[in-house]
């Protein structure tokens, strides 16, 4: 069972492939630089380059599942996160549909849901995910899809919340908490077709996902 990550050399990406390479799980990083390669290798986890712009078929040769955790990024404008972070992310699901992979793992954000409550400058970004969401959720793909809040780069509690009242209003959750939910799904390979909100809260992950 190999699972690619599509979006690898993210803060939230890099830190699965470590923790996933850790746990014995079988991971392709896949990376758009092949300077970035490097990273991964000397950590012994294999890396494919290929570009949500352009073909990236062949990284998902030999796959069983697919994270995808890309992101067109903050200093970026409304063209790239047309291009990566929705038609980028139907590419993926197509892929994933065409080859029957066994599950789909969407890094999507808890605004997605409803964008028009976003940050002005961030709905655009908001609306991709909705309808990248949309997309995946019609396909016939295994899926879940993890809706994180504002991420921060506060230090694994591996304590998690699965909705707004529970984490006391507090829309925020680490990326290293991110990472560990992800791993954990990783392991968890009965949990499908679950849209899943996450923030920082007193849950394990264990728990709070099962």
């Amino acid at each position: 069972m190999t699972t690619l990550v599509i979006g690898a050399n993210g803060q939230i990406g890099r830190q699965l492939c470590a923790l996933a390479h850790d746990a014995g799980l079988a991971i392709r990083a896949m990376v758009r630089d092949p300077d970035q390669v490097a990273w991964f290798e000397a950590r012994g986890i294999p890396a494919v380059v290929a570009d949500l712009e352009g073909d990236f078929a062949h990284a998902l040769e030999g796959c069983d599942e697919l994270v995808f955790t890309a992101g067109s990024g903050p200093h970026t404008g409304p063209d790239k996160t047309l291009l990566i972070d929705l038609h980028g992310a139907m590419r993926a699901v197509d892929l994933a549909a065409e080859r029957g992979l066994r599950r789909f793992v969407m890094v999507s954000a808890l605004r997605a849901e409803d964008p028009q409550a976003a940050p002005e400058k961030l709905r655009p970004y908001m609306a991709a995910k909705r309808a990248a969401d949309a997309y995946l959720a019609a396909s016939p793909v295994p899926r879940v899809i993890l809706k994180p809040g504002r991420l921060t780069d506060a230090p694994a509690s591996g304590r998690v919340a699965t909705s707004l009242a529970e984490a006391g209003g507090d829309n925020t959750v680490s990326r290293a908490n991110v990472a560990r939910v992800l791993c954990h799904l990783l392991q968890a390979r009965e949990l499908v077709d679950r849209d899943i909100h996450l923030l920082d809260g007193e849950r394990p992950i264990a728990e709070a996902l099962n």
